[in-house]
């Protein structure tokens, strides 16, 4: 069975398991399936919005796509969402991502 397709059973199983729909969303990621991608960690994000790792995830893959306010959004968002858990870790990899996009704006 391919990892999508056990995925997909595990989410059919518990459509509410954050962790299993964020690992849905990456394997969508990674086949470049990026429309399901996007509305897997859009749902996430409506779910469970305190589930830090999305945040990092979701606006890289915004990035992506080009769209840079949207991805500057969910920065911002899971800033503020990281640092209300006290996950500090989260907190500088989601500043550094913003600080890298706000450099590339300048450099154009």
């Amino acid at each position: 069975m391919s990892r999508l397709k056990q995925l997909l059973a595990f989410h059919e199983e518990d459509p509410d398991d954050s962790f299993v729909r964020f690992a849905l969303a990456a394997e969508y990621v990674k086949l470049k399936q990026f429309d399901e991608a996007l509305a897997t960690f859009k749902a996430l994000h409506e779910n469970d919005p305190s589930y830090v790792g999305l945040y990092f995830h979701y606006g890289k893959l915004l990035r992506q796509l080009e769209r840079p306010d949207q991805a500057a959004a969910i920065y911002r968002e899971g800033i503020a969402v990281a640092t209300r858990l006290t996950d500090f870790h989260a907190r500088s990899e989601l500043q550094s991502a913003l600080l890298e996009m706000d450099i590339e704006a300048d450099e154009r």
